[in-house]
């Protein structure tokens, strides 16, 4: 279950990917390497008005989304196009495959590597996290954030290095960070997203939602 703190202009879209064996024995990503590039032909596009819409959606308290704290899928856009974007693993490479043509910012975590419960909610002022092997940290205040019971762990931002996807990894929960102004946008990301998944024999559920009262 996934508690969802109050976030009207929130349109979160989760679910639960089992793959067939560790992602370190997985078949490789190679068909999708094509699809990491800024002219692919896919069934999304992105635009300006959805880069406006979820850096509005991530404007909250003290989190300005701008600089270091822009979205996760803009950093995506310009390593694509400075051709540093290569693959990692399969549920990292289709999560960024969606992300960069939907223009909408996804987090995707090993499973296993969280502690009940899980929350969607804004950060606290001041909190930080490492989000990386080097050991560099980001202040997640104000941000939206998954949180577990070791407090946040990914966002449309920078994912926690604690929780993040490795050799090892089976299950992931995937998060498709979504705005309500932007009608449709993130059940379509959805539903590629999990077609992309299930050519590697993954299968996919819906994560299970509840909303806490206001």
């Amino acid at each position: 279950m996934l508690l969802c703190d109050p976030l009207p202009s929130l349109d979160l879209r989760a679910f639960i990917t089992t793959f067939p064996a560790p992602l370190g024995s997985v078949e490789d990503t190679a068909h999708l390497l094509p699809l990491l590039s800024l002219d692919a032909p896919t069934p999304l596009r992105y635009d300006e008005r959805t880069r406006s819409a979820i850096r509005d959606l991530l404007r909250n308290g003290r989190y300005k989304p701008t600089g270091r704290g822009k979205p996760s899928c803009e950093y995506l856009r310009r390593a694509v196009g400075e051709g540093k974007l290569g693959s990692i693993n399969p549920a990292v490479d289709a999560c960024n495959v969606v992300s960069l043509h939907s223009g909408l910012p996804i987090s995707v975590v090993d499973l296993d590597r969280t502690t009940a419960p899980l929350r969607v909610g804004l950060a606290a002022p001041g909190t930080t996290y490492v989000f990386n092997a080097s050991g560099q940290t980001i202040n997640v205040g104000d941000l939206l954030c998954l949180h577990d019971s070791d407090g946040p762990c990914a966002n449309p931002v920078k994912d926690a290095q604690r929780t993040k996807t490795g050799a090892t990894t089976q299950r992931t929960l995937s998060l498709i960070w979504g705005s309500t102004a932007l009608p449709g946008q993130s059940e379509a990301a959805e539903a590629w997203y999990r077609e992309l998944l299930g050519s590697f024999g993954a299968t996919t559920r819906a994560a299970a939602q509840e909303r806490r009262a206001g």
